[in-house]
């Protein structure tokens, strides 16, 4: 008879919990070593991981690296949750059917899944999110919106939680699901131990979009090109509808009508994004004052700046400026 084993002081399993580790074609390697390291046997640690594949043997991964996996789909018969790691070109590549069914049946017999980062197309791939919330890497939002209109598609959250099936944003945020599972699995002390032994934060604040090298949507058209240019020169100013359309040589109507086209949102959607922009070059490259940085970039106050910072990065300008600021 097995002894019972132990999870930290307050928390005591029957048997390990079983974590599966599905490494497709593509696979990126720092989304297979996540949990693979995470949920590693170790006394604070009750979970056995397996690392497996379509079938056994060796997987070409992605950044030149090719995985050697013992186990199959069997694995995910056994497991309790599986995670599947992203992998290269998945709005191109879907997974096998058979990795399809698998995953299907593990989710059937009662087996959470969780995606990190493009391994969400997996799983959007079995249908188990439609009409759910999920997020992946913030350059593919858009393609899996697209390609799987039933999902409601958030790109501005680090990990989203919808019970059975769970997703992640980019590759590092791999480690917010990880630890959310350890979290919900053995309690905030064990969470917080391990986080301590990656020498990761327990809990990151704001969302995937703060880590977008720009909030402002890349112009589709050459169309009111110089406009956009010479707005950002003044961001510090009054930049209205009538201004933009003045400047344009075009009626407002006409510029708001053409200006959406082009980058779909509305001008002043814009001009609030590159303010946004600006903001977060300034907090990470100067020593100015939230205040100072409200009035540089046209939006007046810090109250204002946090404002829309909080609805547009989910986060705050002080917390923002600890995470990116650059040190000496």
């Amino acid at each position: 008879m097995s002894s019972p084993v132990p999870a930290g002081p307050d928390v005591v399993l029957d048997r390990l919990r079983r974590v599966a580790v599905l490494v497709l074609e593509g696979a990126k390697p720092l989304d297979v070593g996540i949990p693979a390291q995470v949920f590693t046997t170790r006394p604070s640690m009750p979970y056995e991981v397996r690392v497996c594949g379509a079938a056994p043997g060796l997987v070409t991964g992605g950044d030149g690296l090719a995985y050697h996996v013992a186990s199959g789909l069997d694995a995910l018969a056994w497991a309790d949750v599986v995670f599947v790691p992203g992998y290269r070109f998945p709005d191109r590549d879907a997974p096998p059917a058979r990795v399809v069914d698998a995953l299907v049946g593990a989710h059937e017999r009662g087996a959470r899944l969780a995606a990190i980062s493009t391994g969400a197309f997996a799983l959007a791939a079995t249908g188990l999110l439609d009409g759910r919330r999920a997020t992946t890497h913030w350059h593919y939002t858009r393609a899996l919106a697209a390609k799987h209109p039933r999902i409601r598609v958030d790109e501005n959250v680090l990990f989203v939680d919808e019970g059975s099936v769970l997703t992640s944003a980019g590759a590092a945020s791999g480690i917010d699901l990880c630890l959310h599972v350890l979290r919900g699995d053995l309690g905030v002390a064990a969470s917080n131990h391990a986080a301590r032994r990656l020498v990761a934060a327990p809990y990151r604040s704001g969302g995937q979009a703060q880590y977008v090298p720009r909030s402002v949507p890349e112009p589709l058209g050459e169309r009111f090109a110089a406009t956009r240019e010479w707005a950002l020169h003044r961001l510090d100013r009054p930049l209205t509808l009538d201004v933009l359309a003045r400047h344009a040589a075009v009626s407002p109507r006409t510029f708001s009508r053409r200006f959406a086209a082009d980058t779909g949102c509305t001008p002043m959607q814009w001009v609030l994004r590159a303010r946004i922009d600006l903001a977060r070059e300034l907090l990470e490259r100067s020593e100015r004052s939230v205040e100072q940085v409200a009035d540089d970039v046209g939006l007046g106050t810090g109250a204002n700046l946090r404002l829309h910072f909080q609805r547009v990065l989910g986060t705050t300008p002080t917390e923002y400026r600890r995470t990116f600021a650059r040190g000496e």
